[in-house]
Order: structure tokens, then sequence, then C-alpha cells
């Protein structure tokens, strides 16, 4: 089913002696605001992380390498799109679901005298009236992205290729990470050893003490129905941010640890958004100490309790949806009444997606 309720969310994460997000112009150090001190980790990352879950998981992606190259927009389009045209009884049902697609297609292929679908397809008489071409391809698209792509489900992408002329705002938003208190970097930079073809030198691996992170963000239900998004891609969408953390146990990401998942999800009628959730939050520090665990942290989130009873009163929220880290008994780090626990850590089967 669609997607037919707007939602904000909210995912904290720890970093322990990790480097969160290097800033490639900054040699690789963790991307600093250096005015307030903080951490800063952006949505790239965060989006990264999920669409390695899914590609894990044997979801196609569109952001992604092809054969292990690097490609462009435009090539990985016409790689799924080829996909597709070479596979009749995936092109037929598509026609029976889509009497619209099915007409255009009609009208245009009697132009030309090639018979299966991918030459008629790449034939210049198919695609001669550009007009009646380009709104064939951005139907055609569409459908492959309901049908194929998670990540653009998700997170949309502008389609800059040629006779496609359709954007695809992706419905799930996610704002740029932050520490939610000033962290230090490691002053003693791991010294690592670099491999070249002649010779090996030396170079640095740089790291933060510790750092509570948080990302906020929105679910678009009128952006849903454009890309496709569904209630089942949503519980993806969760869990890949959860287990997708958790499965890239690199060297530098060694040491992030997802704390907790929450969602205010709204009444299908209300169109707005509380926005970004961490602006009611306050997260308190002794600044005569260094902060190197999250027992050095206090947490106070009255604010954020007051307009969630308010947003219910109001008839505004559905439920609020929430998962904690099972082990490290975090979830009494909010008092926000929480309606549906979820299980992020439950494992995703290939077998279990229906599409």
């Amino acid at each position: 089913m669609i997607i037919n309720n707007n939602s904000d969310f909210l995912f904290a994460f720890e970093a322990n002696m990790s480097n969160p997000n290097g800033d490639p112009d900054q040699e690789n150090k963790p991307r600093m605001d250096y005015e307030t001190k903080t951490a800063l980790v952006s949505d790239a990352r965060r989006k990264r992380d999920c669409r390695n879950f899914f590609k894990a998981k044997g979801m196609p992606i569109f952001v992604d390498t092809l054969r292990e190259q690097k490609v462009t927009m435009e090539k990985m389009l016409e790689h799924y799109r080829n996909q597709w045209l070479t596979d009749d009884q995936k092109m037929m049902a598509l026609f029976d679901e889509n009497a619209e697609l099915k007409e255009l297609w009609e009208k245009l292929s009697k132009k030309s005298k090639k018979t299966t679908y991918l030459d008629v397809y790449q034939d210049k008489d198919f695609q001669k009236d550009k007009k009646e071409f380009g709104l064939f391809n951005n139907l055609f698209i569409t459908q492959l992205i309901q049908k194929e792509l998670i990540d653009i489900r998700l997170f949309g992408s502008a389609m800059a290729v040629d006779n496609v002329s359709r954007t695809f705002t992706g419905p799930v938003q996610i704002t740029w990470g932050y520490s939610m208190h000033p962290v230090d970097l490691v002053k003693s930079n791991t010294i690592s050893s670099i491999m070249n073809e002649d010779n090996s030198t030396f170079g640095k691996k740089h790291k933060l003490h510790y750092g509570l992170f948080m990302h906020s963000g929105t679910i678009n239900k009128l952006s849903a129905r454009l890309t496709g998004m569904t209630e089942q891609d949503r519980e993806l969408f969760r869990a890949s941010l959860v287990q997708g953390m958790l499965m890239n146990q690199t060297d530098s990401k060694q040491g992030q640890t997802p704390l907790f998942y929450l969602e205010i999800q709204y009444t299908p009628s209300f169109d707005g958004f509380l926005g970004d959730l961490r602006r009611f939050l306050k997260v308190g520090c002794n600044e005569q100490q260094p902060i190197r665990s999250f027992s050095d942290l206090s947490l106070d989130d009255s604010e954020l309790v007051e307009a969630v009873q308010y947003m219910k009163q109001a008839g505004y929220i559905d439920r609020v949806v929430g998962w904690f880290h099972p082990v490290l008994k975090v979830s009494n780090i909010l008092r926000v009444d929480i309606d549906q626990m979820v299980d992020l850590w439950a494992p995703v089967e290939l077998a279990g997606i229906d599409r």
C-alpha cells in the first residue's frame, strides 16, 4: 500500500573513537562546524549506508556502480530500461496494468518495422515524435522506479537525462546529522601504512573521541504517490538506517552504534510536519569534563513530550513508532509515549520482498 500519511522521524547514534563522515577537503578529518565544535554527518553518508544495505540484500538500486564501474545516470537508466525491454513477459504485464502506457506504445510502435521491444524502442521512427516519446518515457520510467528501484522510491532523483522530463522528489528527506554537544578530536592521530607500487608511506587516520549524533527527517505522502513508496518500503528504510550502519564496520566507521529511532506518523488528513525534532531536545554536559561516553551527557525531551501531547489531543497524530537499542538499555532516555515498538534488528529476507 502506498504511504498515505506524513511522518517526522529522528535517528540517533553514538560514535566512539570513530570518524562518522570524513571531509575530503580537510584530509578526511571528521566534518566539523569549528565555530560550535560540533561534528557533522551529511545526508549522503546516511543514504549510502541505506543503499549498501539494500544492495547487500539483493535489491536493485539506481545510485550504484555497474559491473564495478562508475557510470553516468543515463547509462544506469539505460541498463534497467533494457532489462525490461528484453523481457517480453514483464512488458506484457506492464501494459496490462497501465492502459495509458500501452496506448502510447501502440501509437508510437506503428511507425516502426522492428519486432522486439528493445529494437522497436531504439528505432528512430519510434522516437520521431519527441512529445509523444517523452510522454512514454516519463510513464515508463515511473513504472520502472515503482517496481524495481527502492532507493529512488525513497530518496528520489532529478533524472537529468535526455527524453525524461519528470522529476522524482524523494518522499524521505534526511537532514544533515550533527553531534548534540561539542566534541573532541583525537589529538594523536593514528599512523597507518599506505602501500604504493614502488614504495610505502605513512598517512593519518582522524577520529573523534565520542559523539551523540542525531538526524531528523520527513516522509512525505504526496511525494510517495509519484515514486510509489509503500508501507513495506517504510519498514525497509527503518531497518536500513540501523542495519546499514551496523554492516559498515570499516576502520573509520567502527564504533558507531544506532541508539534509537522515533517516528511520528500523522493522520492521513494532516498535511503538515512538526519539523526538525532535534529542536525539542536539550542535551547537557559538564563543560569542565571531557565527554567520552553517553553517561557523560543528559537528555531532556520535555518539549518533545509537550509537542506530541498537543498534536495528539488535536487529532493530528496517528501513532508514535519507536525502536531502542535492546541491549544498551537506552529506552528510558525518552519519555515520549510510544504507541508501537518495532524491531529494527529483525533480519530482512529477500523472500519477504514481494514486487
